[in-house]
């Protein structure tokens, strides 16, 4: 069922705002309420925020999570900062590939305010200034002009949510429809996905086997293809396993009724993106 991503800077609120939330959904709508957020995954977030790989693995857990939790039954509410216009885009097709709506609720603190709350928690329970100021400085504040932020709820640290709209906006306005970007097409015959698997995997073999008797300049030949591999430089088995998934991702959405133009689909894909 739909997805409350909550928004806003550090010690803006949003806990607070999304425990509210839950009581009210529960006991108005008759529904299960998840809260998916930081607290859950034990991190020590200072040491996160100071990584951006760490944060990086933190926003992929949490996504999982979602992910997992979002069905046709429940509502899950993201408590996190979720401060990255890129991020709410990836949670907006999750939910599109879901065929759930979903909105976005904004904390709307100024930094003043939430530094002060934040000196007011427990130590452990702070940010550190650096970090503080790190997180407020690379906001992204959500705009309702984008479709991933919107509908958007901004709320003030003295107002009351308004629960009745939220409400309406998850369960009596249409799932935003999935495109091909989101929903997987129907494969073209039962043998497809082999195929295109085993027929990707020779053409692989074949370049980086004809690469040990070849310069730049050459063209290779591919068996059971009528293209040929323009070879402007050495390609390592990596980025060619590489390419291999991008192409095979992208013929699985857009499937072909003749297998036997995969080679050369596949030699003329690896032409395009070597060059």
């Amino acid at each position: 069922m739909p997805l409350i991503v909550m928004c806003g800077y550090p010690c803006s609120g949003k806990t607070r705002r999304a425990e509210e939330l839950k009581d009210y959904l529960e006991q108005n709508c008759d529904r299960k309420v998840h809260i998916v957020g930081d607290g859950a995954l034990d991190i020590e977030k200072n040491s996160v925020y100071a990584d951006s790989q760490k944060e990086k693995n933190v926003r992929a857990s949490l996504k999982a999570e979602v992910e997992r939790k979002v069905n046709k039954d429940d509502i899950v509410i993201l408590d996190s900062l979720n401060y990255i216009k890129g991020y709410r885009y990836e949670l907006f097709c999750l939910i599109k590939h879901a065929q759930t709506p979903h909105c976005l609720v904004y904390c709307l603190t100024s930094d003043e305010v939430s530094s002060t709350w934040n000196t007011n928690r427990d130590a452990a329970e702070q940010y550190t200034q650096d970090i503080f100021d790190a997180l407020v400085l690379r906001f992204e504040a959500p705009d309702s002009r984008n479709r991933w932020d919107s509908p958007l709820f901004t709320i003030l640290k003295d107002d009351t949510l308004p629960y009745e709209a939220i409400s309406d906006a998850l369960f009596k306005r249409k799932a935003p429809p999935p495109n091909q970007s989101t929903q997987s097409q129907p494969l073209s015959s039962a043998n497809f996905l082999y195929e295109l698997d085993k027929i990707t995997q020779d053409v692989l073999m074949a370049i980086f086997n004809a690469q040990k008797t070849s310069v730049p300049g050459d063209l290779i030949s591919v068996p059971g293809t009528t293209e040929k591999i323009e070879l402007t430089r050495s390609i390592n088995m990596a980025e060619l396993r590489k390419l291999r998934r991008q192409f095979i991702s992208y013929t699985k959405m857009h499937p072909t009724e003749n297998t036997g133009q995969i080679s050369n689909m596949f030699v003329q894909y690896l032409n395009k993106s070597l060059h």
